[in-house]
């Protein structure tokens, strides 16, 4: 019976210290055990999102959505409301003091450094071995089987709720990454709901949930697909994944020893029937009787040679596949060899790849930070905006003013004319004040 692999992987954040980072990025197996992934802060939701939904490249067409929008940062910020917003109402109006009150929960989350803002689980069905045979429709029909793997989590989790769910085709295997937030009911401390990782996701309870998933997974696969397969066994630890798919020839390697595995195999039963067949012969030629003409000739009957002729063309075959053995060997050793330099490509792509990513990283924090300063010059621009108004409206107020209170006497001319003598208005006042004075002379002629 064939057989599926099944991994379910929560995004972990054991490692936050500066050595443990350092090593998960020289880690040369790539393995997931080291990498600090999980979403403690609306930054690393912003990367989640565009990785998930592919807003780095064109490679949209390759994903697929299964629940959620095209913005996993405001599913989440949605959920976010749905989930505690009446907790945070009930906990604020038993507050007194204005700073203990929480104005927003996400932010809140955000800006908390010891509780994770989100989780994220990875569910992949079947290695890159398998999906590599299949065509893109039998793929497609996995879309079925990962929604099933939504309701199913939601079910067993109950205290999980899930904000994106997007299956990935553009990889190696067909896998879907889920964006949600774990919650505990019924805290003393703060609201009476909170987010809750660590209360969630235990080790008993990723293992009753793996088990179970895993079950109804392959369950689904093969209602759906009209098939029979079981799952592997269930491996300890984390995996260690070295991309193999940037091996080029690695596969027709691989299906070339499968063949010599075989050839040697067919080579074990010829040499053994060889070995009999020797026995046979020996047997024959001990059992031969002198000639009655010549004690020094032996009489053979024609069976018997038909049976040593048959000897001698097995002997020459099982000579010839010996020799061919020899291409055999060539094959291993060049398999070996051509694997090892492989490998080096590997280790060499991968630490091209984090180059990126840490360039990446740096840009986008850069970003980040320019935009918020871009926020606050924004705020202090609206703000001098907001001054630069009133003192317009207060100065016309003052025009008008002087206007009003000495218009009628001597002393306004004067008073203009000490004003702009000592600078406190300048021409463009002056010019203001004058033609205001105008046409209120004009207007009371009229009158």
């Amino acid at each position: 019976m064939q057989e599926l692999s099944y991994s379910l992987h929560l995004s972990n954040d054991k490692n936050k210290t500066k050595r443990a980072r350092q090593f998960a990025k020289n880690n040369e197996f790539n393995s997931t055990a080291f990498s600090n992934n999980a979403i403690q802060n609306h930054q690393q939701l912003s990367k989640v999102d565009k990785h998930n939904l592919r807003k780095y490249d064109n490679d949209k067409d390759l994903i697929c959505k299964i629940k959620g929008t095209s913005s996993i940062v405001e599913d989440t910020k949605n959920l976010y409301l749905e989930l505690f917003e009446d907790a945070r109402i009930k906990y604020n109006e038993k507050q007194t003091r204005n700073d203990r009150k929480i104005e927003n929960y996400f932010k809140h989350i955000s800006n908390d450094n010891k509780r994770d803002l989100a989780c994220e689980i990875i569910i992949e069905l079947g290695d890159m071995d398998f999906w590599t045979e299949q065509d893109d429709k039998f793929k497609r029909k996995m879309i079925q089987v990962y929604k099933e793997q939504i309701s199913d989590l939601e079910n067993i989790v109950p205290n999980f709720r899930i904000a994106n769910a997007t299956i990935h085709f553009d990889e190696s295997s067909p896998h879907l990454h889920i964006v949600g937030v774990p919650f505990k009911d019924g805290s003393k401390n703060g609201m009476e709901r909170q987010v809750g990782k660590s209360d969630v996701f235990t080790t008993d309870s990723l293992r009753n949930i793996q088990d179970k998933m895993r079950e109804y997974c392959i369950n689904s696969f093969n209602r759906i697909y009209h098939l029979n397969y079981t799952l592997k066994s269930k491996e300890e630890g984390r995996n260690q994944d070295i991309n193999v798919k940037n091996m080029n020839n690695f596969r027709e390697l691989k299906k070339k020893q499968e063949k010599n595995k075989k050839r040697l195999n067919e080579l074990n039963d010829k040499a053994d029937n060889l070995q009999n067949k020797s026995n046979q012969i020996t047997e024959i030629i001990d059992n031969l009787k002198p000639s009655k003409l010549n004690k020094n000739n032996f009489t053979i009957s024609n069976k018997e040679v038909e049976e040593i002729k048959d000897y001698i063309k097995q002997t020459t075959d099982t000579t010839s596949n010996l020799k061919s053995t020899n291409d055999l060997t060539t094959i291993l050793e060049h398999y070996e060899e051509d694997l090892k330099n492989h490998s080096n490509e590997v280790k060499n792509l991968q630490k091209k790849i984090k180059i990126r990513d840490d360039k990446i990283e740096t840009l986008q924090y850069n970003l980040d930070n320019a935009n918020d300063e871009i926020d606050e010059l924004e705020d202090k621009v609206s703000k001098l905006e907001e001054a630069l108004s009133y003192s317009k409206e207060l100065w016309r107020k003052f025009i008008e003013f002087l206007q009003d209170k000495f218009f009628s006497s001597n002393k306004y001319d004067e008073i203009v004319t000490e004003l702009y003598q000592e600078e406190i208005i300048d021409d463009n006042d002056l010019d203001i004040i004058q033609n205001n004075i105008n046409i209120d002379k004009n207007e009371d002629l009229e009158l």
